[in-house]
């Protein structure tokens, strides 16, 4: 039986160093203090209160019982190791090797947090994608690109809403509003932020030419609290329409569609997925909320960038990331220079490994 020493200490090693910078001690304070207020028999007097409350709480909840399972995981593994060593029994060598595998996942995920360093990057996230040059193929581009993270968040388990689809002419969509809804949604989305490229032997060219095309993808958190975001009616211009999915292809056809137009940003909002006018308005004010917190903070943060004076440029290129099918295939990130063979995998909603390694590129820049 191989010794498996040196990865056990390792493995306690990197826990004992996530349980310190991911405070676990601190969380464990702040546990005690929710259970309390989770008690209250007053909690529901104030439901946007006792909502936040409880979300919270099983928030903080989630993060200790992760590193305590954890904790007792690697005690397990510990103890076999040393019994199979005391009784040189190494019939148990695949099951350490199976277990070992394990942790060393679990951590990596773990490790994962430390990387969330935006103030919103816990948060849903509001999402939208645009095609842009390239014609019929950049809108076949657009819609593979909602698929793709339609499939993507069905691989993490998160849940996705899509809230309004602009058809293309002949083939694909214009354009797409949806929001993810899952812890981190906002820190992971963050690497998809900017211009897509597909490069793929067209499949709307008689002559079959390869093709060029882009579409652009915007994220922003979607807040429930935008505190001081106020928008004044008279700001506004709202229409309502029919909405024109495909057969029902993306959205629930409702006559009560609403398009919602900031004039002085000229930030537009289309919902067109609840069920009554009612409903289609109040998510669609949700949303414009949330692009304006979002356009306040970039405005400061250029503000600052400003006073502080001129910054070497770090790479950014028209596209953030190409998708070539044609003459070979290949996914790169321009920015983090993250790439792969298996683009079919990619377009099947497989962008993890792109989106940690933005993490990693974003914090080594930050702290360069």
């Amino acid at each position: 039986m191989r010794d498996f020493t040196d990865d056990l200490r390792a493995l306690r090693r990197r826990l004992g160093e996530a349980e310190g910078y991911l405070d676990l001690e601190g969380r464990r304070k702040r546990l005690a203090d929710l259970e309390v207020e989770v008690g209250r028999p007053d909690l529901w007097d104030n439901t946007e209160s006792a909502a936040a409350v409880t979300r919270e709480y099983g928030q903080v909840k989630s993060d200790v019982d992760e590193m305590e399972d954890l904790d007792r995981s690697l005690s397990d593994v510990e103890t076999l190791f040393e019994l199979a060593v005391e009784e040189s029994d190494g019939s148990v060598e695949g099951e350490l090797e199976s277990a070992v595998r394990g942790l060393t996942v679990a951590l990596d995920r773990l490790e994962l947090r430390s990387l969330f360093t935006g103030e919103h990057d816990e948060l849903d996230a509001v999402c939208e994608i645009h095609a842009k040059d390239g014609g019929t193929d950049a809108q076949d581009w657009a819609e593979m690109m909602l698929r793709m993270y339609q499939r993507w968040a069905e691989r993490r388990g998160f849940d996705i809403e899509v809230d309004e689809v602009s058809e293309g002419q002949e083939a694909g969509i214009l354009s797409a509003t949806f929001i993810i809804k899952g812890r981190y949604a906002t820190g992971l989305l963050a690497s998809e932020r900017g211009m897509h490229r597909l490069v793929r032997i067209s499949p709307f060219d008689s002559q079959a030419r390869r093709q060029t095309s882009f579409a652009s993808m915007t994220v922003v958190p979607l807040l429930e609290e935008t505190g001081d975001v106020e928008i004044d009616e008279k700001d506004l211009r709202i229409d309502t329409y029919r909405s024109s999915g495909a057969g029902g292809q993306h959205v629930n056809v409702t006559d009560s569609a609403v398009r919602i137009t900031h004039l002085p940003t000229n930030i537009v909002v289309s919902v067109q997925n609840e069920r009554s006018q009612h409903q289609n308005k109040a998510k669609a004010m949700q949303i414009l909320a949330a692009k304006l917190a979002e356009r306040q903070r970039e405005e400061r943060a250029a503000s600052l960038e400003a006073m502080a004076g001129p910054k070497a440029q770090v790479g950014w290129g028209a596209q953030i990331r190409s998708y070539v099918l044609a003459p070979y295939q290949l996914v790169k990130d321009l920015r983090t220079e993250h790439e792969t063979g298996n683009v079919q995998a990619v377009l099947d909603g497989d962008l993890d490994a792109f989106m940690e390694s933005f993490l990693r590129w974003r914090r080594s820049n930050s702290s360069a």
